[in-house]
């Protein structure tokens, strides 16, 4: 059985995947201002249905990002953690008042305050996420150095962000099989091994993972010099594609929603929505 990909081009026929890639980069990078700009609860709601509903309409599977989602939700407790820890009183300083729910000894007392601006960091995380993962599952990587190198950024540096992408699916195949390889020589990897032991047989796949990998980098530097890659300044793309009239709808969209976020954000002059006034 094949490796499963942990991030990789997924195709489909959506309406996502027909967008050009410099509109799924445009609206990529308009989307996630809109979110980092705001605390406000109102408008990370809309913007977390917004994102919900773009990852339904690319027909990607959940199952198929299960790895990043939950990669991300131990981020976001660690995260939630480490704040509450350092800085337990962040919500009252933000919002002005204080309700406590749950004396705790010392300082760590859990306010309604602490538990509303940990809950609207978490909004924040569920909206770029989605939209993240569905950028980079939705475009294809040659696409993706040509949307770079239409918005400016020199085509040497796009193809090569093109390449490390495309190269992520091959390292995930060569563990795999590497991996595969040393457990039929006896070099156990499960579970049931102590944890020491298994770091020390994963050296085992690391060492031969790096050599692969650095032959297979040997060989597309040379195919790519030899065929004189980097000589001219500006390079054409076979897998470009003109804008339509999604692509401008896109567009509008992600601006809009950019607006609407500084302006019911910003209305009052503060960036947090306080439900405690």
């Amino acid at each position: 059985m094949a490796a499963k990909t942990v991030l990789n081009y997924l195709p489909r026929k959506s309406v996502v995947h027909a967008l050009t890639g410099t509109t799924k980069l445009a609206f990529f990078l308009l989307f996630t201002f809109a979110g980092m700009l705001t605390y406000d609860t109102r408008v990370l709601l809309g913007l977390l249905v917004v994102s919900l509903l773009a990852f339904r309409v690319s027909r990607i599977k959940v199952s198929e990002v299960r790895f990043m989602l939950v990669f991300m939700l131990i981020f976001l407790l660690l995260n939630n953690f480490f704040v509450f820890v350092f800085n337990p009183n962040q919500g009252t300083e933000i919002y002005g008042t204080r309700h406590v729910l749950l004396p705790l000894p010392g300082r760590f007392a859990v306010t309604a305050e602490e538990l509303f601006y940990l809950f609207n960091i978490t909004l924040k995380y569920f909206v770029a996420l989605p939209v993240a993962m569905l950028f980079i599952s939705a475009t294809d990587p040659s696409e993706f150095a040509a949307s770079l190198n239409s918005i400016g950024v020199s085509y040497r540096v796009g193809y090569s962000v093109a390449i490390a992408l495309r190269y992520i699916p091959d390292i995930q195949r060569d563990y795999h099989n590497i991996s595969q390889a040393q457990q039929a020589r006896g070099v156990e990897l499960g579970r049931k091994e102590p944890l020491m032991k298994r770091l020390r047989n994963a050296v085992n796949i690391l060492l031969p993972l790096i050599l692969s990998s650095l032959a297979r980098i040997d060989v597309i530097s040379n195919a790519m010099e030899l065929r004189g890659f980097g000589k001219k300044k500006k390079r054409t793309w076979y897998t470009k594609k003109p804008f339509g009239r999604n692509d401008y709808l896109a567009l509008l969209l992600g601006v809009l929603l950019l607006a609407a976020s500084i302006a019911i954000t910003f209305a009052d002059g503060n960036r947090f929505y306080n439900p405690f006034m």
